[in-house]
């Protein structure tokens, strides 16, 4: 049933977390304690992913500007301007603090891990959606706290300047991402003896930033505000959402006369949003907003991606193979 349902473990960790922190929130000074170990953890997350990316492939991918063009349309141009003509719709669905979390969403940049491996399943262009996903990433930097600023924190009524928040995240992300494909040299062969090491943090990192950002919305009454038909139609808005990316995903690239290969790597990377960069980033652009708020459309759309690009991936392995 759970291979069925394309829940991995992780998946099975994110929904322990929420249910723990429902019943055991962290909070007073052991969550500031706790919010200073998942930052140290976050921030060797990135240094881990920059040792771990091929310069040769960014390289390589980097020569194919127009896939990488199409790309960054859709996760920075489509995705918000999707996002924000839902406005008239969602807000009364999902009530205001949701629709900024799913807005939030929308201007998050692309996933690099699992654009990559979908890619790679369905015999796509690997080296052009290692190269764009990585570049979305480092991009979303700084464009998703633009964004934010203007779109969200705006209507809020809290002042916020995003050049700080641009700051605190090149420093807590990019930075140690720089550090790491600068060192790539001497710590690259650690972690082909250690491969579980990038996962453990990649997973672990995002668990903790859950676990905390849902301790802090349970005090503050999250399960008074997210009623089970609430969270019924964000599931369902997600759902539509994504469908109406990825057949955008699918039938403009082929319009636009781009290869098979290069038509799989657009639409693994074009149509998914990062949990990885998007509940870090989060955790700097929302101080004193309800984050458990913000963070449940991500954690949805996230899950109903891996489980629609996972039967996608597979169909079109056994499609180039001669097996359908």
């Amino acid at each position: 049933m759970l291979k069925l349902l394309a829940l991995d473990r992780f998946t099975i960790l994110l929904i322990v977390m929420v249910v723990l922190a429902t019943i055991i929130p962290v909070s007073g000074q052991a969550a500031e304690i706790f919010g200073v170990i998942t930052t140290a953890a976050i921030a060797v997350l990135f240094f881990l992913h920059g040792a771990k990316l091929s310069r040769e492939a960014v390289l390589e991918g980097l020569m194919h500007w127009k896939l990488h063009a199409l790309v960054f349309a859709f996760t920075f141009a489509l995705f918000p301007i999707l996002g924000l003509m839902a406005k008239p719709l969602l807000v009364p669905m999902l009530g205001q603090e949701l629709y900024w979390g799913f807005l939030f969403m929308c201007f998050l940049p692309s996933t690099v891990q699992s654009s990559i491996a979908f890619t790679s399943v369905a015999q796509g262009n690997v080296a052009g959606a290692v190269c764009s996903a990585s570049f979305s990433n480092i991009v979303g930097m700084f464009i998703t706290p633009v964004l934010v600023s203007f779109f969200i924190l705006g209507e809020s009524e809290h002042g916020f300047d995003p050049t700080a928040s641009i700051i605190q995240i090149t420093l807590l992300l990019l930075v140690p991402f720089v550090l790491g494909q600068i060192l790539r040299p001497y710590v690259f062969s650690y972690m082909q003896k250690m491969p579980k090491i990038v996962k453990v943090f990649d997973q672990g990192s995002i668990l903790m930033v859950v676990y905390g950002a849902f301790s802090s919305a349970v005090v503050a009454g999250l399960w008074q505000q997210v009623s089970g038909m609430t969270l019924f139609l964000l599931i369902l808005s997600c759902s539509v959402f994504l469908t109406v990316i990825m057949l955008l995903a699918l039938y403009v690239p082929r319009w636009m006369g781009f290869n098979r290969a290069d038509q799989k790597a657009i639409f693994f990377c074009g149509s998914k949003k990062t949990l990885a960069s998007g509940v870090p980033m989060a955790q700097i652009l929302f101080i004193g907003q309800p984050l458990g708020m913000i963070v449940l459309p991500i954690m949805i759309f996230h899950q109903i991606q891996l489980m629609v690009c996972g039967v996608i991936a597979n169909y079109w392995a056994k499609q180039s193979s001669g097996k359908l």
